[in-house]
């Protein structure tokens, strides 16, 4: 089972493709910054602005180049779509596959359970998990959903759970799931709690802060409240802009482009975070 810290991986573009060449090199610095493994195709990695081809394209190029535990991210508007890319997720070898409640339309108790459940079956035995994402989906997942889902899925695993405050949080840790954090101003407090690790978006960009957080032997004092403030600072951006212009400036060859409409940072907005990659080091 997958543990530690989790890169919630970037996805390369050039041109507004996707630029496959850049994979091996990104995924080098990731793991040189001390991550653990890698998730793919989550919020940070742009999932639902490429089409179901892309998204399989883009899973197989990561998982040709990845030595470590990679999950990938199979949530779609359909179930259909979801299905699919699930079942691809699990034929090119993901060590976990994750689906997020579709966004849009305010779905029941069945309506999930079943979304779930075909995601699951489909990936079927490799590890499931639900991404627990409100400010994304634009609902939360009721606890009865997860209760529910647990009967009728045997490898249902895990949970992401990126809400905030903690008192959002909490509630999805339930005996027998692994959690991991997508807050990172939270993960010392999940740690505590249980949590089995961190799917992180600012360890697309800044491995090394992260880690530190979870490996508590290796950990440096306040490297929680580092980690918090940099990613604060990098918030104040959009943020995948923000996170690729990064990794270009730390020498990834990974260009500062988005997949419309979300956009590319201002010349006073690339200057700023230039400026924040100077002040880290």
């Amino acid at each position: 089972m997958m543990r530690g810290v989790v890169a919630a991986a970037v996805t390369p573009l050039r041109g507004g493709m996707f630029d496959a060449s850049a994979v091996a090199p990104y995924i080098d610095f990731l793991l040189r910054g001390g991550v653990d493994s890698l998730m793919v195709l989550g919020t940070t990695g742009e999932c639902m602005l490429f089409s179901p081809s892309e998204r399989r394209e883009i899973a197989a190029a990561f998982r040709e180049s990845c030595g470590r535990e990679l999950a990938v991210h199979a949530g779609a508007q359909t179930t259909a779509d979801t299905v699919a890319l699930s079942s691809h997720a699990a034929e090119i070898g993901a060590d976990a596959v994750s689906v997020i409640a579709p966004p849009y339309f305010a779905l029941d108790e069945d309506e999930l359970l079943e979304h779930f459940a075909a995601a699951a079956e489909a990936c079927a035995p490799t590890p499931f998990w639900v991404y627990e994402f409100a400010a994304r989906s634009g609902y939360a997942i009721p606890l009865t959903v997860i209760e529910r889902l647990r009967e009728r899925a045997p490898n249902f695993f895990g949970m992401k759970v990126s809400d905030s405050p903690w008192e959002k949080v909490e509630p999805y840790f339930l005996a027998g799931l692994d959690i991991f954090i997508g807050a990172e101003a939270l993960l010392d407090r999940g740690l505590a709690a249980g949590a089995a690790g961190a799917v992180s978006g600012l360890a697309s960009c800044f491995p090394e802060a992260v880690a530190p957080i979870y490996w508590v032997g290796d950990r440096t004092e306040g490297a929680q409240e580092r980690a918090t403030a940099l990613r604060a600072s990098l918030q104040r951006f959009p943020f995948h802009a923000a996170a690729k212009t990064v990794l270009g400036l730390r020498g990834v060859p990974v260009t500062p482009d988005v997949r419309p409409p979300l956009r590319g940072l201002t010349d006073g907005e690339r200057a700023e975070v230039a400026r924040i990659v100077e002040e880290w080091g």
